[in-house]
């Protein structure tokens, strides 16, 4: 479920399900921009995209698909100390993942920075940018505060043509990193410190990526976000709710030149439970080693997720059952995870795997016999089926055997019959043990009438168990993954490492059905009775496979969902 409030903690007014389509609705309607729609997704390629990331892919190309418009793709690479092609291929793969398409219209705030160079000339002349020679510690303290005003540069009122000056010096790299920026001329005084002289460009003597060493100035988010969306004639440009303070300086830079200007919209950042989405905070749990990397099954990036078994369509419906808000909300994982059983339930092959094996001898079953079951893939679609060989000697999980069980337990105790999954029914005569009295074997006889789980004189039992044959199983690496955290909200604890989870990870070594020797990476099922399974991306081969659980059976949101008679 959600819950919204604002930044004083205060309850939201009910908002719409989607208030951004809402306005785009009304501006198709109205004609504006000829009734033109586009949108564009702008990340930094300075990390790797998360959920939160999703839920922006999903409204920008969603609503341009849904109102005949397109959508860019467009890099904001302003900041090359912090960039690296490593994470525009991870995007733009991400995006692709998702289902969504670019197509021919991919960009860079780099393709434009000539063009950028040029507006700031153009504010320079109008009298509307200025060149400071404070550091950025005196301009910090010149700022003000929230309650009083900042103080005028002691550059603010240099001429046009020096100005002009050494705004070309600084871009032919004559001066050191943080010697000068070029600032707008708004005011000082204005309420919204966004508004107090903000800065345009700094001085980097690094190297970018696309451009080379041809830049010695980088224009800041701020001036090339607008321009950038302005240039590429974008209609509607959404952002989460923290750029709400700066759409005044997103407006003021476009009438300052005159160009085409693009609406600004905000909403609110996905928060999800048990989860961090800051960029800071995910850097962090890499570079300690709390997880194994970006894409650690455990992290809430797409790649994370991806190789930890969610496919694009829960992904998609997650986004879209979520809504769109005004005010920041905080989710429970447990929709995200609901969302997955969904779609998995429907296209997930069934198969059969002991992730703690138990070993069960058959006595009266003859030596060396194999017999082979046809299962289906899926007990409702129309998958097809596979051969399942069963033998003398089959394991099943140490949870289905209680040797004192307590009331109510339908699984394997001494002296109790059980059937094993489309196969024959057993019963338990007796238990084996090591010397420290671990419980190691069970000895069982079958039924042969009961081939395929019924008996010619009708009995039933209410135990079924899932088995693996010993003799043809396939060892596998299995991860068992749970949530990072133990706190729902780590984000606001002073340490939110204090409560990463200590068991957020659990390395069994399990017994598979030998059709699951040779899946492909990425290839997700249902180990019956356990969970949704994915083989590892990375980890995973033909032969030898290693797969991580992407979400057990058991679904907490839907039966929230149930009590309130659904969604």
């Amino acid at each position: 479920m959600t819950t919204s409030e604002n930044a004083s903690g205060e309850a939201c007014p009910a908002a719409p399900v989607n208030f951004i389509r809402a306005r785009v609705a009304e501006d198709v309607s109205s004609g504006k921009n000829g009734g033109r729609v586009m949108t564009r997704f702008p990340p930094e390629p300075n990390g790797y995209l998360h959920i939160g990331h999703a839920k922006s892919i999903c409204l920008n190309f969603g609503l341009s698909r849904e109102f005949g418009g397109v959508t860019n793709l467009r890099f904001d690479d302003t900041n090359p100390a912090k960039e690296e092609v490593e994470y525009v291929e991870s995007i733009m793969r991400d995006v692709k993942w998702l289902g969504f398409d670019w197509e021919d219209r991919l960009y860079y705030a780099s393709d434009y920075f000539e063009r950028l160079y040029g507006y700031a000339v153009e504010l320079i002349k109008r009298g509307k940018a200025y060149v400071d020679d404070q550091s950025a510690e005196e301009i910090r303290q010149s700022r003000g505060t929230l309650k009083e005003p900042g103080t005028n540069s002691p550059w603010r009122e240099r001429g046009v043509e020096e100005n002009l000056d050494l705004f070309a010096r600084m871009r032919a790299g004559e001066f050191p990193d943080g010697s000068r920026v070029l600032r707008a001329k708004i005011d000082m005084a204005s309420p919204n410190v966004v508004l107090r002289d903000p800065a345009l460009y700094r001085i980097k003597h690094v190297h970018h990526h696309r451009t080379g060493d041809a830049w010695r100035i980088y224009p800041m988010y701020d001036f090339a976000h607008c321009l950038s969306d302005s240039i590429e004639g974008v209609t509607h440009s959404i952002c989460t709710l923290e750029f709400e303070n700066n759409r005044p300086l997103y407006d003021w830079i476009l009438d300052a030149l005159g160009v085409f200007h693009p609406q600004q919209i905000e909403f609110a950042r996905l928060n999800l439970t048990y989860t961090v989405l800051s960029k800071r905070k995910l850097i962090h749990l890499v570079k300690e080693g709390i997880t194994t990397g970006w894409d650690d099954p455990r992290m809430p990036t797409l790649s994370g997720i991806r190789r930890r078994g969610f496919t694009p369509e829960a992904l998609r419906d997650f986004c879209e059952r979520i809504g769109v808000a005004r005010c920041d909300n905080m989710v429970e994982y447990s929709l995200l995870e609901h969302c997955l059983r969904e779609d998995l339930n429907e296209r997930a092959p069934r198969v059969m795997a002991v992730l703690r094996p138990l070993k069960v001898v058959i006595e009266n079953y003859p030596e060396g016999q194999t017999d082979e079951f046809d299962f289906p893939w899926h007990p409702e679609k129309d998958m097809g089926s596979r051969a399942v060989p069963f033998s003398r000697v089959v394991y099943i999980e140490q949870d289905d055997f209680r040797e004192d069980p307590p009331k109510g337990f339908h699984r394997l105790s001494p002296g109790k019959e059980v059937r094993l999954r489309y196969a024959y029914y057993i019963t338990c005569r007796e238990v084996v043990k090591d010397e420290a009295g671990n419980i190691v074997e069970l000895r069982c006889t079958y039924d042969p009438e009961s081939r395929g789980g019924g008996t010619p004189d009708g009995r039933k039992v209410k135990g079924t168990l899932h088995w693996v044959s010993a003799a043809h199983a396939v060892d596998a690496e299995v991860r068992l993954y749970d949530l990072l955290f133990t706190k729902a909200n780590p984000g606001a604890e002073e340490d939110f490492t204090a409560c990463v989870n200590p068991d957020s990870l659990e390395v069994v070594r399990a017994k598979l059905e030998p059709s699951l020797s040779a899946v492909e990476p990425g290839w997700r099922c249902q180990f019956e009775r356990l969970g949704y399974f994915c083989a590892d991306e990375k980890d995973s081969k033909p032969g030898a496979p290693v797969f991580n659980r992407a979400a057990t059976l058991k679904d907490t949101w839907g039966k929230i969902e149930k009590r309130q008679g659904g969604r």
